[in-house]
């Protein structure tokens, strides 16, 4: 897969070639985060906390809620590494810390190891310094204790060269099953689909933010299509994961859609279709994701409106259901609840919802069969869905937050709170 970079010096995004000469000064990073965001986990580097001449610690945490972020550059400690992993980074990168000693205490399949190498030497300091330890001798040294690999290449880093797949696959064999990602000369389309077939993800940057190859570019040139057209099917998801319908995209729609951030599909009688734009029933672009096989597309929307399907429902398999189909009609019943209507005593008489989350909360807790349980379940969702409908919070925003505390790696006691004092 691709790994779109974003490498930070004094706030911005930059790009150096060599690790030293500033070629390109993107400026604010946080659009490159929500564009890169779109297609996969993103490289995040602290190179001004990696050189110990500053950080950007403040402007890395706001690109957290933005995109899954691999974070590196500076992590030297475990409490450093803890503390990134705790602020929602899907991973740490540590490079000359990464000792088996330190990331032995780490959870392995959320650390990467940076091996940095020129010439088959394995360098630090900025690349400034031979450790006079091999590339392949530092992979297998760390292989027990890390669940991935960034290597770069550090002779063709920034300068666009290509890269040298005999090394790849060495590298790839070192690893043996441990995923591996490369840097440092990736600068074609053709490059990043070569690297994922040998098995191995590409981490680009000077590429992508010089305009020689767009994000749309990297993911087709990795799809496979076996139609005469070369069209690739694509399954239409919410944002919970339910199944919208089928569309189909081509090398046109799919980078309308990445940089557009819309729904943005191929039509085999209109040719490009933006879902909405004469209905009303957009989508914002989430994510794409490709599938195992590379032969099908995924892509993770937010729906607006009544739904996917022209004939007005959620779906085209029929309406929806369920927990969310419920969130949204009381999200709409704010606006629009009958007047006297129990949801809309809820929403407006002050004190009830909150009056009977205590009481439905009470009676699951005391529920002792599995069909209390569900029935009592049932209650307290209901309330606490009307309670997230009148803050205009969606549940989507929920499911978020739990991500992010499964994130963490420090666990809080979890002892009850003491009951508030008796009021009269």
């Amino acid at each position: 897969m691709l790994i779109p970079s974003i490498d930070l010096q004094q706030g911005h995004a930059v790009q150096l070639e060599g690790g030293a000469v500033l070629r390109i000064d993107a400026g604010d990073p946080v659009p490159w985060a929500r564009r890169f965001g779109r297609v996969g986990e993103v490289a995040v580097i602290d190179l001004d906390a990696a050189r110990g001449i500053g950080s950007n610690r403040e402007v890395l945490r706001s690109l957290l809620p933005l995109a899954r972020c691999r974070v590196g550059g500076g992590i030297r400690d475990l409490e450093t590494a803890i503390a990134w992993l705790d602020a929602g980074a899907e991973k740490v990168i540590l490079g000359t810390a990464a000792d088996p000693a330190l990331i032995s205490r780490l959870p392995r399949e959320r650390v990467i190891a940076a091996v940095d190498a020129r010439h088959g030497e394995v360098v630090d300091q900025g690349w400034q310094r031979g450790t006079g330890e091999g590339l392949l001798q530092r992979i297998d040294r760390l292989r027990p204790f890390v669940g991935g690999f960034l290597v770069t290449f550090v002779e063709r880093e920034g300068r666009l060269q290509g890269m040298d797949l005999e090394a790849v696959r060495q590298v790839l064999q070192a690893a043996d099953g441990v995923p591996v990602t490369v840097a440092g000369g990736v600068s074609t389309p053709e490059e990043v689909a070569t690297l994922d077939r040998l098995g191995a993800d590409a981490q680009v940057g000077m590429a992508l933010y010089s305009g020689r190859m767009s994000l749309a570019d990297a993911l087709w040139a990795m799809v496979r299509s076996d139609r005469p057209d070369g069209l690739v099917p694509t399954l239409v998801c919410d944002e919970g994961g339910e199944a919208l319908g089928l569309a189909w995209s081509d090398r046109e729609s799919l980078d309308q859609a990445i940089e557009s951030g819309r729904g943005v599909y191929h039509s085999r009688r209109r040719g490009l279709w933006v879902k909405g734009e004469t209905s009303g029933d957009h989508q914002d672009l989430l994510a794409v994701d490709l599938d195992c096989d590379r032969d099908a597309l995924r892509f993770r929307v937010r729906q607006h409106g009544r739904g996917f399907c022209h004939r007005g429902t959620w779906t085209c398999f029929g309406p929806d259901r369920g927990i969310r189909a419920l969130a949204r009609r009381l999200a709409d019943r704010v606006r629009e609840a009958p007047e006297g209507s129990y949801t809309r005593r809820l929403f407006q008489e002050p004190g009830l919802l909150e009056a009977k989350i205590r009481e439905e909360a009470g009676e699951l807790a005391a529920a002792g069969t599995p069909g209390e349980v569900a029935f009592e379940a049932a209650d307290v969702i209901y309330f606490t869905l009307v309670a997230l409908a009148r803050a205009g919070v969606a549940l989507e925003e929920v499911e978020a937050e739990l991500h992010r505390r499964s994130l963490r790696v420090t666990r809080r006691k979890g002892d009850a709170k003491p009951p508030p004092p008796h009021q009269e």
